[in-house]
């Protein structure tokens, strides 16, 4: 059970760290281009969401997979541990994303 719930949290700042990670590196790179660094971020931040969710449960179609063949060979604990972890992963981006968004409240 340990080993879930460490993999559960890293998948959350895995995918926060992708979102907010990708946010600041748009803003610095919008103020080389002479963009609006706060807009830019924002925009980064939602559109990054579900690449984050990607990179954090494994960047593949391994996820799917584990869940397909579960599904299909009636095993549904695997099933459970893998949307768990794609929910945990959502999480995170969806809190870097908002935390974005928060940041740049007052400029956008």
């Amino acid at each position: 059970m340990n080993y879930y719930l460490a993999k559960a949290g890293l998948d959350f700042f895995i995918a926060f760290g992708v979102v907010i990670g990708g946010a600041v590196l748009a803003g610095i790179g919008s103020v080389f281009m002479l963009l609006p660094p706060a807009s830019m971020m924002v925009s980064t931040a939602s559109n990054l969401k579900i690449w984050a969710i990607v990179a954090a449960v494994g960047g593949s179609i391994d996820p799917i997979r584990v869940i397909e063949s579960n599904i299909v060979d009636g095993h549904l604990s695997p099933v459970a541990i893998q949307i768990a972890y794609i929910g945990t992963a959502f999480l995170g981006a969806h809190a870097g994303t908002e935390l974005v968004k928060l940041i740049c409240k007052g400029t956008v």
